[in-house]
């Protein structure tokens, strides 16, 4: 059942008993972003949010493409992957906006538009191969969130004709594309060459060399994708969103690259922001967290958007002054799951990521900070040991 959150309940996603999470609560702001170990199920969490927001839609693309999805734990395998049925339980219950969104009722109703844009993680290995395959090509092994996704990279891919995919004028703000090409592509040009047998597959230029996907670096390789899914959310045409998309997942922005890139990635997140979209992330990165922190301490203290300009390395950029102005405006939010003595999986707000907190949950930010800490501690206390 695809929920709409009503007035008495915020934007908040429950998941209780499935799988390895017995209690996880969300309060979702402009920007949210989730932190914990592996194996926390912060990826089934943003899956449950795309499926609260879009489920009749991704029964739909199911059923499209050839599977049976008329029994709820089958369909909770084909939503999360196959062997993910048993993790829905008697007792299990997830709601969104107070209204509860239950597997057994998902096939019913109508087909509605997307308004959730999900970017999952390893997007890199759906188009390992240099091109990317549609959605009934990938097996049920593959969480249906990656499958919607590699099928968008197919049809734009596939509506590709000649030209590049980076650098294009008409997509994104010049700063942007300037700072991607110096932290990420180095002068380079990423497109579609055909080989021998017609087929086209992601090329990537310098001068006359072409080199194919795999040769690629692990942040090339994993941006591009991601780079694509924004194209979708950033229409180069007058409109400011993509028409009936209103929420935008990332799973770890920061896979495979630079802080200088990820800053990139951020700005891009900003832009999302300016345009209107509510943004969730996962993340292992403290830069990411860090930046949240500063986003949270500059809008209390009203700071001019030209401090969040130069923090990001965009000095007094004119062009960025919305997007900044706007980004000072909005509510940031951070959770984190962890795994509890019990061994289940519980969720603390920490959104406040106060260094001071009592708890480490919060001090450490989510652990993110705490083995720096330690480090540092550690050569301090060999210091002391040396001094006479």
């Amino acid at each position: 059942m695809t929920t709409e959150p009503n007035a008495k309940h915020p934007a908040t996603l429950t998941i209780h008993d499935f799988g390895q999470i017995a209690d996880v609560a969300l309060d979702l702001g402009d920007l949210t972003v989730l932190v914990g170990a592996q194996g926390t199920g912060k990826s089934l969490a943003l899956q449950w949010l795309k499926v609260a927001l879009d489920g009749h839609h991704v029964v739909r693309a199911l059923k499209d493409a050839g599977h049976d999805v008329s029994q709820p734990r089958t369909l909770v395998d084909l939503i999360f992957g196959v062997g993910m049925g048993e993790a829905w339980r008697d007792g299990s219950e997830v709601t969104f906006g107070g209204v509860r969104v239950d597997p057994a009722s998902l096939k019913k109703g109508r087909s509605e538009a997307e308004r959730l844009f999900f970017i999952p993680a390893h997007r890199s290995m759906l188009i390992s191969d240099g091109w990317a395959s549609p959605f009934q090509k990938l097996s049920a092994d593959t969480p249906v969130v990656a499958r919607i996704f590699s099928q968008n990279l197919f049809d734009r891919f596939s509506a590709r004709g000649g030209g590049p995919l980076f650098p294009v004028s008409r997509k994104l703000k010049e700063a942007y594309r300037d700072r991607i090409q110096s932290a990420i592509f180095h002068g380079g040009s990423v497109g579609l060459e055909q080989d021998a047998q017609h087929a086209k597959r992601l090329k990537l230029t310098h001068g006359k060399a072409q080199l194919p996907f795999m040769t690629w670096t692990a942040g090339q390789r994993e941006f591009t994708p991601l780079l694509l899914g924004l194209y979708h959310l950033l229409p180069s045409t007058k409109q400011a969103k993509q028409p009936g998309v209103e929420w935008v997942v990332i799973e770890e922005p920061e896979m495979g690259l630079h802080p200088e890139a990820i800053n990139v990635v951020l700005l891009l997140v900003l832009d999302l922001l300016w345009r209107g979209y509510k943004v969730v992330l996962s993340t292992h990165s403290p830069h990411v967290l860090t930046a949240v922190w500063m986003l949270q301490r500059l809008r209390s203290l009203g700071a001019d958007w030209r401090l969040l300009c130069r923090a990001f390395g965009m000095g007094n950029s004119s062009s960025l002054r919305p997007v900044a102005e706007a980004a000072l405006t909005k509510e940031y939010r951070v959770h984190l799951l962890a795994f509890q003595k019990d061994g289940k999986v519980r969720s603390t707000d920490i959104s406040q990521l106060d260094p001071d907190a009592e708890g480490t949950a919060e001090s450490e930010w989510g652990g993110l900070t705490g083995y720096s800490s330690r480090f540092g501690e550690a050569v301090r206390a060999a210091v002391n040991e040396k001094a006479p």
